[in-house]
């Protein structure tokens, strides 16, 4: 079993896994929390496992369907997996601003996902249109322990939307808090729960 996606809520037969997790989050916010905001994409963590893969056509089709040239500030939550098999080891968050012509990347456990990262960057700017961009590793919060990388995503995910969505730029973002994190896992059970989820 892959530390980093670990079995988050088990239900009689049924395993939600932290990939399932961080896949409906992005979902919430692209539907629900920031539907009005045009500037803001989120890109759901199996597709972007699966750019990895992808050739310059199917790279392009999929940003054209989310009109991604357009896009102020994309979220990538990043894998370390290195191939088209479920697994992997670590999640890290990685955001390009295009007001700042930059790839912020985010990682809870040391620099552990720069190299995926780096690569997947030099895979996607041209076709999103910013050859020049550079790639910025960014202090952030670190986790206490060898799974909490996927809630640690999600939190930087939240802050990071937050703060572009009302200043445009990820420069002079603060750090986020600890209590954050450990409130998370609870407001997720109840997002589930307010969204027509079983306790």
């Amino acid at each position: 079993m892959s530390k980093a996606d670990p079995i988050s809520l088990s239900f009689h037969d049924s395993c939600l896994r932290m990939s399932d997790i961080l896949s409906f989050y992005y979902e919430y916010l692209s539907h629900v929390k920031y539907k009005n905001n045009k500037d803001l994409y989120f890109i759901a963590p199996e597709v972007t496992q699966c750019m990895k893969y992808m050739d310059d056509s199917e790279l392009e089709m999929v940003f054209e369907d989310h009109d991604a040239a357009n896009k102020q500030f994309i979220f990538f939550a990043l894998n370390d997996n290195g191939n088209t098999e479920a697994g992997g080891t670590h999640w890290s968050l990685m955001v390009l601003s295009r007001p700042e012509k930059t790839f912020f990347h985010f990682d809870s456990y040391g620099n552990n996902n720069t190299g995926p990262s780096m690569e997947l960057m030099a895979k996607v700017k041209d076709l999103l249109g910013v050859r020049q961009a550079k790639f910025r590793p960014m202090r952030c919060l670190q986790q206490a322990n060898g799974y909490d990388c996927g809630i640690h995503v999600i939190c930087m995910t939240d802050h990071i939307a937050d703060y572009v969505n009302r200043y445009e730029v990820i420069e002079g973002l603060p750090t986020l808090h600890i209590d954050t994190v450990k409130a998370k896992r609870a407001e997720l059970l109840k997002l589930i729960i307010s969204l027509g989820g079983k306790d």
